[in-house]
């Protein structure tokens, strides 16, 4: 079957570039690159990944860019891009070449602000990117979903992607916010939604595959098997777990489901959301 890995970084580890890698985040402390990737993917039979901006500046989508060029299996990237800038538009102008860049996002779960996807400039700048048929990445926290709903109901046309589930407490077993919250985005059909991220999420040293299951419950109860896709957050993922561990814990999930079912979440649905040429 398959496998498209929908969300993973690369980057040459520099901590001005990204100071959110921590001293408690030490195994990030390096270079992350295609070649090494490569070798994961071979081994647990994954075909290619949309790889994803770790950093907040232009320079981080060339670099993104430059690699997609360089390595097939890198198949698209979500970039970043100033979305509230005045010359937005003139910014995609520069971007137009680039054929495997196929969306952007801005580290939302950084911002202080509950609703700052809703600032005016924010909005103005989604519907700039929407209308040059580019998707949405959407990284934020539970405390962050309002915000996050009121603004996809906004853009019906638009293609957003809830990364990480949205990021519950699964360590703290915080369910029923989230829950209420994520089943509103039921009836909205313009979002998908990223089954990765969640090791990251439970006790890092400490966890069992059952553990997940009640959240990707209610991801599959919300989405449907049309609006979800695997996304390993390698190598972010390597605070709680290699590859090949938080892959098996989406086949342990799904093994009750049919194989077309299983084909649309591993792949399908993941090359139609981002437009791969696969």
């Amino acid at each position: 079957m398959k496998v498209i890995d929908s969300h993973q970084h690369f980057w040459k580890f520099d901590p001005k570039r990204l100071p959110w890698i921590t001293d408690s985040l030490s195994v990030l402390k390096r270079d992350f690159l295609p070649d090494e990737l490569y070798e994961i993917y071979r081994e647990h039979a994954v075909s290619g990944c949309v790889a994803v901006q770790a950093a907040q500046t232009t320079e981080e989508s060339h670099f993104l860019l430059d690699l997609a060029a360089k390595n097939e299996f890198v198949l698209g990237v979500v970039g970043w891009i100033d979305i509230q800038a005045d010359n937005l538009s003139d910014q995609l102008q520069a971007f137009s070449s680039f054929k495997k860049l196929k969306g952007f996002r801005h580290i939302l779960q950084d911002e202080a602000d509950d609703r700052f996807i809703c600032r005016p400039a924010f909005q103005r700048g989604l519907e700039i990117i929407l209308d040059n048929g580019y998707c949405y990445d959407v990284l934020i926290y539970p405390r962050q979903l309002k915000g996050a709903l009121d603004t996809i109901a906004k853009f019906p046309e638009g293609r957003f992607v809830i990364d990480h589930l949205a990021k519950p407490d699964i360590k703290g077993a915080a369910m029923t916010y989230w829950r209420d919250i994520m089943k509103e985005f039921k009836g909205l059909k313009n979002v998908s939604c990223k089954v990765s991220g969640m090791v990251t999420e439970h006790d890092w040293k400490n966890w069992q595959q059952e553990d997940f299951f009640p959240y990707l419950d209610v991801v599959m109860d919300t989405f449907g098997e049309d609006r979800i896709m695997f996304g390993s957050d390698w190598p972010v993922c390597l605070l709680a777990a290699p590859f090949g561990e938080v892959k098996e814990i989406l086949e342990k999930y799904l093994m009750s489901v049919s194989p077309s079912i299983q084909a649309k979440i591993w792949a399908e649905n993941a090359i139609s959301f981002y437009k791969l040429d696969v």
